[in-house]
């Protein structure tokens, strides 16, 4: 008995004094067959990480759209964010080809696809005292809608998706070049960004340095031959610019959006002396999901379910473990 008793008391000492150390240290993750693996290159590590896929929709999710969004909003973002990947890397876990990164399925710049951020990223963005509170209900998010992605006719869609589209989204066919079924303009009654209207300005050599015009080296006599030189040509038919001519070029307006660092291809000018003022009304292409839309329509009650119908015309949710 005795001996029961010192062993007892020597394990449950043991329990008390490694426990803090226990806790203190990741718990390295643990890859299961059947589990659908993600390679992510992280651009200010210079490596690849590997990850389960839900755990690397948390943090695709948490980098883009604000953990307060409400939690239907977060849930229509996780199913858009995860019909991306698995669309990417193919129903059979296999990786496309990716030149940019050999051996990554996907990166962590949103310029190549979806953003992610990682746990430490997250702290940081968020601080220690909201950390947990946001990063369970991101969880949650994704947890609550596990499995599930976009299809249309049975297969994936792209789920193109952006921050604000300024009261009506875009038909792909308007800013890119294929017209998708799926991705057709939609009012959006309830887009919630709380500045959507933002003016840039640009000196002429700035326009002629991002562009390659020559704006400049036209003299030009007064305001109103200034802003002859920006003409539009053509536009979207939710009356966005899409083609437009400056000085005797033609560009796209995502092409002048992308070089001149536009906030949104729903932009007007003016143009005064040798500057240019550009003034935006939302944020990104306009195609798809608009993520202060779903934020407005979750606050006015529609589920996420409701959301992602509303964005992608046609297009249905299923679930990958059927």
């Amino acid at each position: 008995m005795r001996r029961l008793a010192t062993g007892t008391l020597l394990f449950a000492l043991a329990l008390i004094l490694g426990l803090p150390f226990l806790l203190s240290r990741q718990i390295p993750a643990r890859f299961f067959p059947g589990v659908t693996i993600v390679r992510v290159f992280v651009h200010n590590e210079n490596k690849i990480k590997t990850m389960q896929l839900e755990d690397y929709l948390v943090g695709v999710v948490a980098a883009e759209m604000p953990a307060e969004f409400p939690l239907d909003a977060l849930k229509a973002q996780a199913v858009a964010a995860r019909t991306y990947i698995v669309k990417r890397m193919g129903s059979g876990g296999a990786a496309v080809a990716n030149p940019l990164h050999p051996g990554a399925d996907v990166c962590d710049d949103p310029r190549h696809g979806q953003a992610w951020l990682s746990r430490e990223d997250l702290k940081n963005r968020w601080g220690t005292l909201r950390y947990y509170d946001y990063y369970y209900k991101v969880k949650k998010a994704v947890d609550e809608t596990k499995g599930q992605v976009l299809v249309y006719q049975g297969e994936y869609i792209d789920p193109a998706y952006h921050a604000s589209c300024g009261g009506r989204t875009e038909n792909s066919e308007d800013v890119w070049k294929y017209k998708v079924p799926y991705l057709r303009s939609v009012p959006c009654p309830y887009d919630a960004d709380p500045n959507p209207v933002q003016t840039a300005s640009f000196s002429l050599e700035q326009v002629d340095l991002a562009l390659g015009t020559k704006l400049s080296a036209v003299p030009v006599s007064g305001t109103e031959n200034n802003a002859k030189t920006f003409k539009v040509i053509e536009k979207t038919s939710t009356g966005r610019p899409k083609l437009l001519l400056i000085g005797d070029r033609q560009f796209s307006a995502v092409t002048v959006r992308d070089l001149l660092g536009l906030r949104s291809t729903s932009f007007t000018w003016k143009a005064e002396g040798d500057f240019v003022y550009f003034t935006t009304t939302g944020y990104g292409h306009g195609v798809g999901l608009c993520q202060y839309g779903a934020k407005g329509l979750a606050e006015h009650g529609y589920d996420y379910r409701t959301i992602l119908g509303h964005y992608y015309s046609g297009a249905e949710i299923t679930d990958t473990r059927n």
